[in-house]
């Protein structure tokens, strides 16, 4: 005589204990979906997970809502309803699984795709350098200051394309229980300005100007370096900023650089790219291309950057996102020693640029660059702004 079980009547508690044994946020989310009372049981926003691989966001397509995501993991894109990232919006950075969105208004908000969960920044016009904003003052809304005392204005548009590059957290904005740190890179002036959760406005880091180049939260400080390497260690918790400087050897000769945490060490990240031309129907198109990566390891005790040769088991994802490093055999789809990249340089920095993006993946042992296997070279017919970026899913 067969006995058959209903598993939608287990305990809360066994099923929550199941539950957090799955380290996937796709089985997770189809575990939540088999019946109301493991749904009950079981948190929206699960803390246990750990770090996922991260999908590579598309171009819009055709004006539509949806956005399209490739999973390295399993090698398959996903289509998502993301209408706060539309053409007419401009998103300046990834971190922690969530977007920062930007609009032609002073409003900065965050989003993250997975969980729809929407939070606010302080706005454009409250950085110090923005002296007023009139809304009614068409195309000079934004009246600026620079540290010299010089005074512009910038429209709508401007501030929305190319006054903020980057913008990096401490942690997850979506942890009720702890207070996360934003700080943002200011394009043009090299600045770096920062805010709480809760914060009406922006605050400046007075003494490190000109560490724009890259940012990240390194051991409970924000790590900021200059075009020549030089290290910026800024503690942004108490009430002023404590900067101090790691002078290191001028890294020459690089085009742009990128900070990267690994474990309890830093890395430098530093790319070089070549310009190129394409002749295509009667017009010539310009165009940046990746060609090589060295990697450099932050010696403390002789303030020196080391030359690193080999990442064994680590994978390194840099762009536009706050740059990540994971331990690709956590992970399928992903190999060790390799640097996965988008292009993270915009026509504001480098105009008159067009052709294809610049993304892919560069083998540290052998200098290779091969293509994603779901972004082919003309993947899309001309460049499309913004550029693909890596985000990291995230429920929490």
């Amino acid at each position: 005589m067969s006995t058959s079980v209903d598993w939608s009547e287990l305990q809360p508690e066994l099923i929550e204990s199941v539950a957090k044994k799955l380290k996937v946020h796709k089985d997770y989310i189809r575990f939540r979906a088999v019946c109301s009372n493991w749904r009950r049981s079981t948190s929206k926003t699960p803390k246990h997970l750990p770090s996922q691989l991260p999908w590579l966001m598309f171009p819009q397509s055709r004006q539509s809502h949806l956005r399209s995501f490739f999973s390295l993991s399993d090698n398959k894109i996903y289509r998502l309803s993301l209408p706060e990232a539309s053409s007419i919006r401009r998103r300046c950075g990834s971190s922690h699984g969530w977007l920062v969105i930007l609009e032609e208004t002073p409003a900065v908000f965050l989003i993250n795709p997975l969980t729809r969960m929407k939070h606010h920044l302080p706005p454009l016009s409250s950085f110090p350098n923005v002296t007023k904003f009139n809304f009614y003052d068409v195309g000079r809304e934004y009246t600026l200051k620079t540290s010299e005392g010089d005074v512009y204005t910038c429209n709508l548009k401007e501030m929305r394309d190319s006054f903020i590059k980057k913008v990096v957290f401490s942690s997850s904005p979506s942890d009720e229980n702890s207070d996360y740190h934003a700080l943002a890179i200011l394009n043009q002036t090299g600045d770096l300005a920062y805010c709480k959760k809760g914060d009406s406005c922006w605050k400046f880091v007075d003494d490190a100007q000109s560490y724009c180049e890259d940012v990240v939260y390194h051991k409970g400080c924000f790590y900021a370096v200059s075009k020549y390497g030089t290290v910026a260690v800024c503690d942004i918790c108490g009430d002023l900023p404590n900067v101090s400087i790691i002078h290191t050897p001028l890294q020459v000769g690089g085009d742009m650089q990128y900070l990267v945490s690994l474990d309890d060490e830093l890395v430098l990240v530093t790319r070089y790219l070549e310009l190129g031309f394409d002749v295509d129907q009667h017009q010539l198109d310009i165009f940046y291309k990746t060609t090589e990566f060295r990697v450099f390891k932050l010696v403390l005790n002789g303030s020196i950057w080391e030359g690193v040769y080999k990442l064994d088991d680590w994978a390194l994802f840099v762009g536009e996102n706050s740059s990540m490093a994971f331990h690709a055999s956590d992970f399928q789809g992903c190999k060790g020693n390799q640097i996965y990249f988008t292009d993270d340089y915009s026509e504001w920095n480098y105009d008159g640029a067009n052709g294809d993006h610049d993304l892919g993946v560069y083998d540290l042992e052998n200098g290779s660059v091969v293509a994603l296997p779901c972004y082919p070279r003309k993947f899309y017919n001309g460049r499309r702004w913004p550029p693909p970026i890596w985000i990291t899913p995230s429920l929490h």
